[in-house]
């Protein structure tokens, strides 16, 4: 029997991760990445976590199941998940905290949107299978140059 419960409203687009350590996992998400655990099937070793922000993330014990391909570290290779959050620094100092190596440093950066740019400051890093998080912030727009 599960413990929680969903998310009101579910999310229009929730990332589902197979993972090799349920344990390691959660303590990921709800330590460092600042996430609360919405519920769980402790018999799957399943958890759905959620942010304020409305960020959804569910991951499970790896059970043989939907796995289309190999399953070798890093997992999820070719996919970054990203999430956005009020203030980036706030999750960035727990995360350097708790001494998580970043794959790409906090930094601003702004790319085409077509008919403007669109600003973030944002870090990358590794969840502990090697699933691809880019963790940001919006912060604005401004004219193509």
């Amino acid at each position: 029997m599960g413990t929680g419960h969903p998310p009101d409203p579910w999310a229009a687009l929730v990332a589902e991760f197979m993972v090799s350590d349920f344990t390691r996992t959660l303590a990921f998400w709800t330590g460092p990445m600042g996430f609360a655990t919405a519920f769980t099937r402790p018999a799957q070793k399943l958890a759905c976590v959620t942010r304020p922000e409305g960020a959804q993330v569910m991951f499970y014990q790896r059970d043989g199941d939907w796995e289309t391909g190999p399953m070798e570290p890093p997992f999820g290779r070719g996919a970054v998940t990203q999430i956005f959050v009020a203030d980036v620094a706030i999750v960035h100092a727990a995360v350097t905290a708790a001494g998580l190596p970043l794959y790409v440093p906090l930094r601003e950066k702004w790319r085409d949107w077509g008919d403007r740019l669109g600003g973030q400051r944002e870090f990358l890093l590794q969840d502990p299978d090697g699933y691809l998080i880019m963790v940001a912030e919006r912060i604005g727009t401004r004219a193509l140059p």
